[in-house]
Order: structure tokens, then sequence, then C-alpha cells
């Protein structure tokens, strides 16, 4: 069974925004404008759909005039345990970068660590792992 994948819509940034996720979390990145698609709806060179294949999976693209682009309350991307602890703290620095870290990821009480990071565009992320006994 396949896994719900995140689609945002971004406000103008989707091209630097799916660029950034790619330099933090790897994986291929694929972007096509409206123009590729024909689309009239915006700028030419606006992303229409981008997709970031990989161990982290995203896609998303730029809003049309007159539609919302993302807000979110109350929502957090989870990569709980995806990947070994010196990658998903890697990946929690590089998302602080321009963001700001809401709780470090640290050592938790039941053995465990977990941190949460609002990452520059506006999206949070819960980053943690089990310890090994």
């Amino acid at each position: 069974m396949a896994a719900p994948l995140v689609y945002i819509s971004f406000p103008g940034t989707a091209r630097e925004a799916l660029g950034f996720y790619a330099d933090v979390f790897g994986g291929e990145l694929s972007l096509h404008s409206y123009e590729d698609h024909g689309r009239t709806d915006g700028a030419p060179d606006a992303v229409a759909h981008g997709i970031l294949d990989g161990v982290v999976a995203l896609a998303g693209s730029d809003t049309p005039a007159g539609e919302q682009s993302v807000r979110c309350e109350g929502l957090m991307l989870s990569l709980l345990g995806t990947a070994e602890p010196a990658i998903l703290h890697e990946w929690f620095d590089k998302l602080c970068v321009g963001g700001s870290a809401i709780d470090p990821l640290v050592q938790r009480p039941w053995d465990g660590a977990d941190g949460q990071v609002t990452d520059r565009h506006g999206l949070r992320w819960l980053i943690g792992y089990e310890s090994k006994a």
C-alpha cells in the first residue's frame, strides 16, 4: 500500500522550497512549469507540479492566482525513525537554517530522542528516534 504524499501549495516559492528540501533530504527533484503544462493561470516559469522522490517524498506547486497557499496549524510532518540518528540530526540542523527550532532534538526520559522545528517555508517537522539497547 502506498503512503499519502504531502502536496504543498506554495505562495510563488515552490522552486526554492522544493530545492531546499532536495538539499536537506537528497533524492531526485523534478519540476514542471506552467508553460510545460500549457497553463495560463500563472507566470510561465511558475511551478505547476514538482516532486521530490527519495527517502523523504514531497510534492508541490506554486499557488494559482486567487487560491490559498499552505498555512499549517496543528500539523507536523513526522520523520520519527526514518533514518539513522546521525542523519536525523543532520536533517534537523538543516531544517533549522532560516527556520526555528521549537524544541531541540535531544534525548528524552523515555529512552528516545526527538525535537521539533519549523523550517523557513513554514512547515513544522517532528524528528526523532528510539535509542538502541
